[in-house]
Order: C-alpha cells, then structure tokens, then sequence
C-alpha cells in the first residue's frame, strides 16, 4: 500500500459535481433539466401518478368490489372462547360490559356470537346477534341467549 492506490470507502463520499454553476463545471447550460417545457422551469412539479396527459393507472384498472352502505358490521366471539372466559373467571352469565372488560370488544362495537368450538357450562349470554349452531350448542347444554 503507497499513497498512489489509496482510495475512500465504498459509499463515504458523493458525487458534488455542483450543478448550474457555469459551462466549466460539466453541469453547465440547462443544468440537466433538458430544453424548454415545464420540467425545466422552477417551482414545477407533478402529481403523484402524473403520466403525461395519459389516462393514469388507477384510472385505467377497473374497480372492484362494492361496501353497501348500511352494513352492519359484528365483532365475532366464538364458543371455544366464551367456554375459557367461564372457566378462567368462573362465569355463569356473559354480557357486553363482560366482553368489553376482558377486551374482546370495544364500546362501539357489535358482538356476534359464533358456532366454533362447544359450550361445556351452563352460561347465560347477552349478546346483539347469535349464528344458529352458537345459539343450538349454548341450548343444548342448559344455557340461554338473550339478544341486545
């Protein structure tokens, strides 16, 4: 190694070629904007997904899918779930303020009871919407349902 090969690291220094400061500096002239039109002016910019005059992509791709707007939307509990919370806490009777306190709803939301997994108890719940097999198997076992 001598002081002829030295060289910085890859990556530590930038290439400051200075531009618009003269046709000496190699970046002279149009300063790399090209000839005339908007890009060359200051203060130009476009928007995002400006292509030119050319119909845009997201105006081009058909869209898809359609939201109705008085959906209602429900926050599922599943049985399996219901079953831990009764053993866990030792409950007979599951509600909303219940299902809010242990975080599996929030104020707004709705709760919809599920038919996954299989009551074992005898539990009492309030809830604003039941699916048939959920309200068959809380029946089933001597439990009831009461709708919000």
């Amino acid at each position: 190694m001598n002081l002829s090969n030295l060289k910085p690291a890859v990556g530590s220094t930038k290439n400051n070629k200075r531009i618009g400061r003269g046709t000496g500096s190699g970046r002279g002239g149009t300063s790399t904007r090209g000839h005339k039109g908007a890009g060359s002016r200051s203060g130009h910019k476009t928007k995002i997904g400006f292509e030119g005059g050319q119909m845009p992509l997201q105006r081009r791709v058909p869209k898809v899918g359609f939201k109705p707007i008085n959906r209602v939307e429900y926050v599922g509990v599943n049985l399996d779930v219901l079953q831990g919370l009764a053993e866990k806490f030792n409950l007979s009777s599951i509600d909303f303020a219940t299902l809010q306190q242990h975080g599996l709803a929030s104020k707004n939301d709705l709760v919809k009871i599920l038919g996954r997994g299989e009551v074992k108890s005898k539990i009492e719940v309030k809830a604003h919407a039941f699916s048939a097999t959920a309200q068959k198997a809380i029946e089933a076992v001597g439990g009831s349902i009461e709708k919000l």
